[in-house]
């Protein structure tokens, strides 16, 4: 990604915040203004991994704290169940035309796909930074590397929307929540992980196909 486009990204998110910040007034939905700037951080991060000639301890701290920011990414996309809040339905079943309900549709959407897509770009640029570091720059070891990261995050979904652990939980406490990450594992939590992994490979897997039939530079 161009410095131009890193750019265009940053005044996006400071733009969309702050009008979230002066639009979003239903009490239920006060979590998307949190939830986008968590979302944007790894997004941040990832712009500064994999530059020439960084330092090696630098770009790993970095790669380290990206990873345990990048769940934020993908999380606002399971916000999205939140509308149900909305009752959106009528007694006939059919959706509401209602101005302020699809007002927030439309803004939670705009931060789910953003943080999503954008986290995504992340989450495969890192990869392939890893992948370079280690001298490995195969296309079999990155798409590796990009499943690994893609798994981990499924997990760390779980971790943030059922048990509910905010990142910086695992740096105020982090032998607490090792104990409770320990015992989290059950039938429920793997079907969750599973379809979150599959979202996201399904998603890869669109990102590679533009990217094949993207026009040469």
């Amino acid at each position: 990604m161009t410095n131009r486009k890193k750019w265009q990204v940053r005044l996006f998110f400071i733009v969309w915040l702050v009008f979230i910040k002066l639009f979003i007034k239903d009490s239920l939905f006060g979590f998307l203004l949190l939830n986008t700037f968590l979302g944007y951080i790894p997004i941040e991060l990832s712009f500064h991994i994999g530059k020439p000639k960084q330092n090696v301890l630098i770009f790993w701290f970095l790669t380290i704290v990206w990873m345990l920011f990048y769940p934020n990414a993908p999380y606002i996309l399971t916000d999205l169940l939140h509308l149900s809040w909305l009752h959106p339905n009528d007694i006939n079943g059919m959706l509401k035309l209602d101005g302020h309900i699809w007002f927030l549709y439309t803004c939670l959407l705009i931060s789910a796909l953003t943080c999503a897509f954008l986290g995504f770009w992340s989450l495969i640029h890192v990869a392939k930074a890893i992948t370079a570091k280690l001298h490995l720059q195969m296309a079999f070891t990155n798409m590796m590397v990009t499943c690994v990261l893609i798994f981990l995050s499924s997990v760390g979904l779980y971790i943030g929307r059922f048990l509910r652990v905010h990142t910086v939980y695992l740096i105020t406490n982090p032998k607490f929540y090792m104990h409770m990450f320990a015992n989290m594992w059950n039938r429920e939590m793997l079907i969750f992980v599973i379809l979150m992994t599959i979202i996201q490979l399904v998603i890869y897997w669109i990102y590679t196909i533009i990217q094949d039939n993207s026009p040469e530079t």
